[in-house]
């Protein structure tokens, strides 16, 4: 363990809140072991505030810990985001590596986000915090992602002295959203395995598994199309315990007790939740929106203590650091930006609240605030990309009450209308090649990093690990137009169309240019009619906000808004798999996560139907063998019907702005 204060008080090194009336210097211990119940001891730093003299400044303090299970001291992340700026306004930080993970002990003990220990640790964590002198007793807890799901964890055995939480960008359901999604593995989280792998503590000091991982990670767009995945021969087999997670997370397609563990779906578990003021913020470009929307609405049915739910045009991590007012090729205007500041002094009017009891006035604001994007001017700014705009907007719950479900049906020859179809027989027919997927342009990723290779004069220990990454999937929306990046299969043929529109397998049903504004609020359901030649095979469904023509797009800028995916073997649920008889319809229906958009007038609402977005998601071979096991592959000639016996739709949650 070591001790050393850091900062002056009052200097510009510091973060200091306007409203603060005292401001504190830091003193902080490292690695101090805190047990745990079964003896294991996780390596924690404590950051203290220190007076002018640079002593622990005398009395009692409010705890904000967070837990991680990536570097505790991060400077960005952690010590920059957090400590600096908490224990500058009267918190003792705690930040604390995971089981297994950093310096903590624990070794073989760690399996990605399935961790059963992690409640418990929390809970240990917390009320160690507690016993302190300096502690006054009440703890509070940040973090995004991994970091937002050990939140969720401790407060599922509702520690005493756990007084508040901050929830950011945490999957809640790993099953429906985070690892599958629709029956098929959403990839990036095969990605984000590598930077689990990389510096685990079952391969430290193994320089050939270490490197294995890397080169890995190198080729990540090779790599996801090395499938089906088997034991021992992915890079990730270099940590057996991660294989493990892998091979649960490809082949698990039906709900079995692996996804049943408390750590993967806390959303079976909210009823057990301490009844405590909690905060849950998303992004509409985060792959985790959903889960915050669907947690903040069961917490505010059920607790008593105040819930405040923020979602903003944000990515996983637009939100927070710099912060930044566009995500991919579109800008929404100086209002979405956030960064640390802004969520710093939001966060401690939150805190100051429930752990100091002071009145700040959060319990008087709204329970929900959205960012509805759109109704910007359509110019582009000097990067290039589109001003879409939008605005923040407060709301008393979630999800909106008076939105209403309005059905826009797909018609024959691509039509979205509100009419349904008058007439029979229609349908549209396409061809799914597994050996040519859909590719995906951009999508609601995290963690789906590709490393950039080192030329041989640098050694990898001096350039920081994320500073080499590069998404797959660029995690915001862009034009679905294929670029140099887009990863498709390297035997296609030359003369496929680069714009997702004009392929032969993607089916592209819009509305005539709009005569008034639209404001869509909420999740989105594709009910559709469908067939197949195969007893297995996929659907896709994506919203798009479609521009006019423009001397830079002529083809208008197709905005992504949300996409999803349902494989058929599962269109009744995941207890059982039931496959199809070849040209029967079924009805299907596909879940997109909500959003809140306003297609403007002279723009199109746009709705693509296919049987693939890789690597967004594993493609599906159409032969009905064992998910993750199939032998072979086999085109699937696919349908889906327009008609009046048959009227797929879409159904928008549509919001009147009158």
């Amino acid at each position: 363990m070591s001790e050393f204060s850091t900062g002056k008080v009052g200097s510009t090194d510091d973060f200091v809140c306007r409203s603060s009336k005292t401001t504190y210097g830091m003193i902080v211990s490292q690695n101090v072991m805190i047990p745990m119940r079964d003896g294991v001891r996780l390596s924690t730093d404590i950051y203290r505030p220190a007076d002018e003299f640079g002593n622990h400044a005398q009395g009692q303090f409010p705890v904000i810990l967070g837990r991680t299970s990536y570097d505790k001291s991060n400077p960005v992340i952690w010590i920059d985001a957090v400590a600096r700026p908490f224990v500058a306004n009267g918190y003792v930080v705690i930040l604390q590596d995971l089981r297994g993970r950093g310096l903590s002990e624990g070794t073989g003990d760690y399996f990605h986000t399935a961790n059963q220990k992690e409640g418990l640790d929390g809970y240990d964590t917390i009320e160690w915090a507690a016993e302190q002198e300096w502690c006054n007793g009440k703890v509070g807890m940040v973090g995004a992602s991994h970091g937002g799901i050990v939140q969720n964890m401790a407060s599922l055995y509702r520690p005493p002295h756990l007084a508040a939480l901050w929830v950011d960008v945490a999957p809640t359901n790993a099953f429906r959203w985070e690892v599958r999604q629709g029956g098929a593995m959403a990839l990036h989280m095969y990605g984000a395995l590598y930077l689990h792998g990389y510096d685990s503590q079952e391969i430290a000091g193994n320089p050939e598994a270490i490197a294995r991982i890397e080169r890995g990670a190198e080729r990540l767009s090779e790599e996801v199309w090395k499938q089906p995945f088997r034991e021992g021969e992915t890079p990730i087999a270099a940590v057996p315990n991660l294989e493990k997670v892998l091979m649960h997370y490809y082949r698990d397609a039906r709900y079995t007790k692996f996804w049943q563990q408390e750590s993967l779906n806390h959303a079976q578990h909210y009823d057990r939740m301490a009844d405590i003021p909690a905060v849950y913020s998303s992004g509409w470009y985060d792959p985790f929106a959903a889960e915050t929307s669907e947690q903040f609405a069961h917490m505010a049915n059920k607790n008593t203590a105040t819930q405040k739910l923020i979602l903003g045009p944000w990515n996983h991590v637009s939100m927070r650091g710099k912060g930044a007012s566009h995500v991919g090729n579109v800008e929404f205007g100086d209002y979405a930006k956030w960064g640390d500041e802004v969520l710093n002094a939001e966060r401690f009017r939150w805190f100051d609240r429930w752990l100091k009891d002071e009145e700040t006035g959060v319990e008087e604001d709204p329970s929900v605030r959205i960012f509805v994007m759109g109704g910007g001017t359509g110019d582009f700014d000097d990067a290039g990309r589109i001003v879409h705009g939008g605005e923040w907007r407060d709301e008393k719950s979630w999800p909106l009450q008076r939105a209403v479900d309005t059905p826009f049906y797909l018609i024959d020859g691509g039509g979205l209308e509100k009419t349904p179809p008058c007439e029979v027989g229609l349908a549209t027919e396409w061809i799914h090649d597994p050996a040519n997927p859909v590719p995906s342009i951009s999508g609601n990723v995290t963690g789906f990093y590709e490393w950039l290779v080192l030329p041989e004069d640098i050694d990898s220990a001096y350039m920081p690990q994320r500073a080499r990454m590069r998404s797959l999937i660029p995690d915001g929306p862009l034009h679905q137009k294929e670029s140099e990046s887009t990863v498709v299969a390297s035997d296609r043929p030359s003369d496929t169309p680069a714009l997702l529109a004009d392929r032969c397998d993607v089916n592209v049903f819009q509305t005539e240019p709009l005569t008034d504004d639209i404001e869509v609020t909420g999740s989105i359901k594709v009910n559709l009619w469908v067939s197949s030649d195969a007893i297995d095979t996929d659907f896709t469904a994506k919203l798009i906000d479609v521009y006019p023509p423009s001397e830079r797009y002529p083809e208008g800028f197709h905005l992504p808004l949300e996409d999803s995916i349902q494989r058929a073997r599962f269109r009744d649920g995941y207890d059982e798999e039931r496959f199809m008889k070849p040209g029967e319809i079924y009805e299907l229906q596909i879940e997109l996560p909500p959003v809140s958009n306003l297609f403007v007038k002279g723009h199109r609402i746009r709705i693509d139907i296919s049987s693939s977005n890789f690597p967004r998601f594993d493609v599906n071979p159409n032969t009905g063998e064992p998910i993750g096991r199939h032998t072979r592959s086999q085109r699937a000639a696919n349908t889906v019907y327009t008609n009046m016996e048959t009227p797929s739709h879409i159904v928008l949650p549509v919001v009147s702005r009158d």
